[in-house]
């Protein structure tokens, strides 16, 4: 197939691009996450049925690209989140095509995604909230200790869920710089960063532990208790269910709250406890100051009544 050029656009048939697809998924995407594959294979999956629709219109320009943001903006409705994400899975593919020799330039670089809203849409947790919350959950059993420990991580440490799920017993440290928990990111291959624990986070792994009578350092930090899957890797999808559990038992379950709501929260304790805004930064590992500096202008929401924030978010 002969590369574009400005004046005889790139024409694919669907099963050109099918195999395009597939090349970009499995072959130009090798060095990513399971995770970042998965996002990149859902966005293109929508961009797959608009070049259907197309039938043959979208040739890979700039003017085919505005089209298709137009279609996922006004007639999907999507989130500026959501549009911004599915601009950039086909950025990547026509970045994909120019290095194959298909195109001779990218014709989605000009084409930006939607401003990100300057402001997280979850909410956050008041310390009224974290109390409600701590003091309905129950820490006899290994499940019992387990959420808890969980809630720890998430709340006092700024962990999210996928981070929870892919850690191992043995990426639970204890250094000469102090006690740490080695992380999988979002994204990321490999488990290179190291998050602190304080020590109300590490009572909590460490009696988590203790039920399990200490297995090996090789086996998920936080497992399954039940009868067919006991013993496996939890899902994120099973750490989410518990946490909005105990949220309803603890009557602190509204709108815009989530379990990623601790992770948000977590951030504003630090603060408040007059930990350096930079400090601040590397824990929550923020990529920018920017970030960061959205929490510190909403510290003060920690301190709030919960009816009060109804329609506030941070």
């Amino acid at each position: 197939m002969p590369p574009s050029t400005p004046d005889a656009p790139l024409e694919l048939s669907l099963r050109e691009l099918r195999q395009h697809l597939d090349a970009f998924l499995t072959e130009y995407l090798s060095d990513k996450s399971d995770e970042t594959v998965g996002t990149y294979r859902r966005s293109l999956n929508t961009f797959q049925k608009w070049f259907i629709q197309r039938q043959g219109r979208f040739q890979f320009t700039e003017d085919d690209v505005r089209a298709y943001k137009k279609y996922l903006m006004e007639e999907r409705g999507l989130s500026q989140v959501s549009v911004s994400t599915y601009l950039t899975a086909v950025r990547r593919l026509c970045q994909y095509l120019v290095d194959a020799g298909h195109l001779n330039e990218n014709p989605a670089k000009a084409v930006k995604g939607n401003r990100r809203p300057e402001t997280h849409t979850r909410k956050v947790l008041t310390e009224s909230d974290i109390e409600a919350l701590l003091d309905a959950m129950d820490d006899t059993t290994p499940i019992d200790k387990r959420d808890v420990a969980i809630v720890y991580c998430m709340l006092y440490a700024g962990m999210s869920e996928i981070e929870l799920v892919r850690a191992d017993v043995g990426d639970f440290e204890h250094t000469l710089m102090g006690d740490v928990l080695r992380v999988q990111g979002k994204g990321r291959t490999v488990k290179d960063e190291q998050v602190p624990l304080d020590p109300p986070v590490v009572e909590r792994i460490e009696a988590y532990l203790q039920a399990r009578e200490r297995p090996n350092p090789d086996k998920p930090l936080f497992i399954s208790h039940g009868r067919r899957s006991k013993g496996k890797r939890l899902k994120t999808r099973s750490i989410r269910g518990r946490i909005n559990q105990h949220m309803k038992a603890a009557e602190i379950k509204r709108p815009g709250i989530t379990p990623h709501s601790l992770t948000h929260t977590a951030a504003l304790i630090w603060l408040n406890q007059g930990m350096p805004l930079e400090q601040v930064k590397e824990r929550m590992r923020h990529g920018t100051l920017d970030t960061t500096m959205i929490y510190y202008k909403k510290q003060g929401l920690l301190k709030r009544d919960p009816e009060e924030l109804d329609d506030m978010e941070l």
